[in-house]
């Protein structure tokens, strides 16, 4: 894979909860990238119990201006499981909007940089949690570098649907106009509700790729921290069976693109 970007029209659908349930649950080495420039949540809740210096995305950024991201990406991350070090790992993201501004020009050399990840020894997937994109400056190259771009979903009511069809069809035209085209936009389900899969494909003109139950005992760690994963664990095994659709559909995707086509956008 390389890069699979996750963000929802509004609201709080369970991006961040969705990125790190995957990142934690499949088998690639995998880095979460916290892009949302209304700021990260894993370092004041999954991670909320450890004592952690200010690293992550900003400094990152700040490499980016330098051109010293090589030098500088290793001590910006966080390993997430001690059992096999290296394997999973979080990029945290900026901890204030103000700080989206100092982002903002570096979303080109960060999104060359994420996509080289998978050509490297060893090779890592970036997640790139990418937040709501009711926010005034979305990460658009990573959105439009992105392999796949997954719109989160909570499939509870009409109430929860029904802003990401404007949201589809807003991420459709701007991937059309300034990207590889539409082909990489899917659906991340979140929970059940009135409505069907089927219904929601047809309502948004979009494929699921994954589905994740609601479940909250799991879901409150992977939001919240201050416990341990434990039980049956569903929203992780469920994770974990996404990832063969999420490869097929990457692979189906590049074989798609003509080797010469465009990889990515000026769009800053």
């Amino acid at each position: 894979m390389a890069i699979i970007a996750m963000v929802s029209a509004k609201g709080s659908p369970g991006v961040t909860t969705a990125a790190l349930a995957c990142t934690l649950s499949w088998s690639g080495r995998t880095v979460l990238a916290e892009c949302d420039p209304a700021g990260g949540s894993v370092l004041s809740g999954y991670l909320s119990s450890l004592e952690i210096p200010p690293i992550g995305l900003l400094p990152l950024a700040a490499a980016a201006l330098r051109d010293q991201l090589a030098d500088t990406f290793a001590h910006q991350l966080i390993d997430l499981d001690a059992k096999s070090p290296g394997q999973r790992l979080v990029l945290p993201g900026i901890n204030d909007p103000v700080q989206a501004g100092t982002i903002r020009p570096t979303w080109e050399a960060l999104t060359a940089f994420f996509a080289d990840l998978e050509r490297r020894e060893p090779g890592y997937d970036v997640i790139a949690d990418c937040g709501r994109l009711a926010t005034s400056a979305p990460p658009w190259p990573l959105l439009f570098r992105a392999d796949l771009l997954l719109l989160v979903v909570r499939a509870a009511t009409l109430r929860t649907i029904a802003p990401a069809a404007g949201a589809a069809e807003m991420l459709r035209r701007e991937l059309t106009q300034y990207g590889q085209g539409p082909g990489a936009l899917g659906l991340a389900l979140i929970g059940e509700g009135t409505y069907s899969r089927r219904d929601i494909e047809q309502r948004l003109q979009l494929p699921t790729l994954i589905e994740l139950p609601d479940e909250r005992r799991t879901a409150e760690v992977l939001s919240d921290g201050g416990g341990r994963l434990r039980g049956s664990q569903r929203l992780l095994r469920a994770a974990a069976s996404a990832e063969p659709a999420v490869r097929d559909a990457i692979s189906q995707r590049r074989a798609h693109l003509s080797p010469t086509s465009s990889r990515g956008s000026s769009r800053a």
